[in-house]
């Protein structure tokens, strides 16, 4: 999966703009801060008219956690009057910001600001956002129940129950400096002036992998992806197990999907698409985006990311690899996530 959105600090890029560039959800600060960094009712209600949802973080300073307890009951109880005056409902989370390259040996005092925070909240309701060391020993440690993992300082490891990823850093919509995030979660924190996510707010979502089967790619040939795994399918949308179909249209969409690809050479290219293939006659296809990654040597790790589609009726969904080395490679593992709404 990938639900597209973005985290934003003063500038305000528009409902209109977040709409053209496909963002899903805005992630916004609340803070003691005075100078605009902060969510406001106003910002909050164009938003939610516009059908963005909202998510949102406490930051007072970066290492702020390292204070303990106290701090974390200080911090709730201010973050949750901000965001009740925002109109969030008081059954969203509030993600709380570790906004450093936190070591082991600083957990117990990020975790005792969590418990603090979770005193005032309610354990349900906190999150931390922070990179890859924190996050895991906070859920390990079962301080959170809401996971936002920066890829900062995460070294390419994703926990698997964090809800938000921030991805890629220093982009720009309508003038004003973006962060790109995407919720891997149905439920990543998300809420609209006065409405929690519910029934067809919620996206279903298809989760598979391609487990222990190695497949072979084919030089120079586009090859079909076949999904041996199955994690999540409640609707049945992969509609061959072990086959290569993600979803059965219509409905809207986004994917992710992580692949590991050995056996080409440094700097050859590798490409990757989404293909909507006809259901009564697989030689009938559209192509979706081509997303391009030159080998880094002997194995490649490669992440595609499809914010927002739309598969019509009598077609299915596909994932496609062509690598263009001069003899056959292999590809060793690969995930997908897809998120769909009818």
């Amino acid at each position: 999966m990938a639900v597209f959105g973005v985290d934003y600090a003063w500038g305000r890029p528009g409902a209109s703009a977040l709409k053209r560039a496909g963002a899903k959800f805005a992630c916004r600060y609340l803070s003691h801060d005075t100078t605009g960094k902060n969510l406001t009712r106003a910002e909050a209600d164009e938003l939610s008219g516009a059908g963005i949802w909202l998510v949102v973080v406490w930051e007072s300073g970066a290492q702020r956690p390292l204070a303990g307890r106290s701090a974390g009951v200080a911090d709730a109880r201010a973050a949750a009057a901000q965001a009740e005056a925002c109109g969030m409902p008081d059954d969203r989370p509030i993600y709380f910001a570790a906004d450093w390259d936190a070591s082991a040996g600083q957990q117990d005092e990020i975790n005792a600001y969590l418990d603090g925070a979770a005193s005032v909240i309610g354990r349900g309701r906190v999150g931390l956002y922070a990179g890859y060391g924190p996050v895991k020993r906070a859920f390990d440690a079962k301080k959170i129940t809401y996971g936002w993992q920066t890829y900062a300082w995460s070294g390419g490891s994703w926990d698997a129950r964090a809800q938000l990823q921030q991805y890629s850093n220093d982009h720009t919509i309508n003038g004003v400096g973006v962060d790109y995030d995407r919720g891997v979660k149905s439920d990543y924190g998300q809420w609209r002036v006065g409405a929690s996510p519910e029934g067809d707010d919620m996206p279903d979502y298809v989760s598979v992998g391609t487990g222990d089967g190695k497949q072979q790619l084919a030089p120079g040939k586009w090859t079909n992806v076949t999904w041996n795994e199955e994690y999540s399918d409640k609707d049945h949308q992969h509609n061959d197990p072990g086959g290569p179909s993600l979803l059965t249209g219509s409905a809207r969409y986004s994917l992710s999907v992580g692949a590991t690809v050995s056996g080409v050479p440094a700097g050859t290219l590798i490409q990757a698409r989404v293909v909507e293939v006809d259901i009564e006659d697989t030689s009938k296809y559209q192509v979706g985006p081509v997303q391009d990654f030159p080998s880094s040597g002997d194995t490649t790790n490669i992440v595609y990311g499809l914010a927002a589609d739309t598969v019509e009726s009598g077609r299915r969904v596909r994932f496609q690899l062509l690598q263009h080395g001069a003899a056959a490679a292999t590809l060793t593992k690969a995930s997908a996530k897809v998120f769909f709404w009818r």
